[in-house]
């Protein structure tokens, strides 16, 4: 059996103490979020769960991440950081 890469952490939400499980990268993620945006976890995880729909805060919290840094990364910051342009004739697809 495959042991799981997911940690527990508990998290005060709107509702109370709550325990959330995130991969290592994704909790570097929020924490890295909420440096950058001045904020405890546990403020950032009552807002992100006040916007979300019904369907976990767990999974908003993956989703919250995932836009913030698709928002952050622009053209000029991809090629600062080393990887390259995208091609503007070229439509990427999984």
């Amino acid at each position: 059996m495959a042991t799981s890469r997911l940690i527990s952490r508990n998290v005060k939400g709107s509702q109370g103490r709550t325990s959330m499980r995130l991969e290592p990268e994704l909790w570097d993620a929020l924490e890295e979020m909420c440096r950058r945006e001045r904020m405890p976890i546990r403020e950032m995880v009552r807002r992100i769960g006040a916007e979300a729909p019904p369907g976990g805060r767990t999974s908003a919290v993956r989703v919250r991440l995932i836009t913030y840094f698709r928002e952050a990364a622009t053209e000029g910051g991809h090629v600062a950081a080393g990887h390259g342009a995208l091609p503007s004739d070229t439509v990427m697809s999984g």
